[in-house]
């Protein structure tokens, strides 16, 4: 997915100002779920067991691609509202530099609230889309000299 703000901060600042719009969780869920809708088509070749996201209650496919200075994450889930977390996920991180990405605290979360209003199971996949998008970002991090 690429980006649609400039930076990971702009896409987190986009995110909290979309969701202080909705009064109550039950829109903030439907929002969550609309923009889920909006992933692109992940390929059903790549819905194997090496791209499966593991940590999560749902099915999650996620795949990485580019280099240190843009990364692009394509990712799906069977579960429409986790579908939305990885919109947002990928909203801040894909299409970003591995720096960027390290140095990007997914505030967004703590921000609309979701960290109080996710069940612990959706916070642990989460947590695993969240680590999988590092851990690749390190691995293209340019060896320290």
């Amino acid at each position: 997915m690429r980006p649609t703000e400039a930076s990971a901060a702009a896409a987190q600042a986009a995110i909290a100002e979309e969701f202080g719009f909705f009064g109550d969780w039950s829109e903030r869920y439907q929002y969550l779920i609309d923009l889920g809708r909006k992933l692109p088509p992940f390929p059903e070749a790549d819905k194997t067991e090496a791209n499966r996201l593991h940590g999560c209650q749902s099915m999650v496919w996620i795949t990485a691609s580019g280099d240190a200075s843009d990364l692009e994450f394509h990712a799906i889930s069977d579960s429409s509202i986790v579908s939305g977390l990885i919109y947002l996920a990928l909203r801040v991180y894909s299409g970003r530099s591995a720096a960027e990405i390290l140095a990007t605290t997914p505030d967004y979360i703590a921000g609309i609230g979701l960290a109080k209003h996710l069940s612990p199971t959706r916070s642990n996949g989460l947590a695993s889309l969240l680590q999988f998008i590092q851990d690749t970002a390190r691995r293209h991090q340019p060896p320290q000299e």
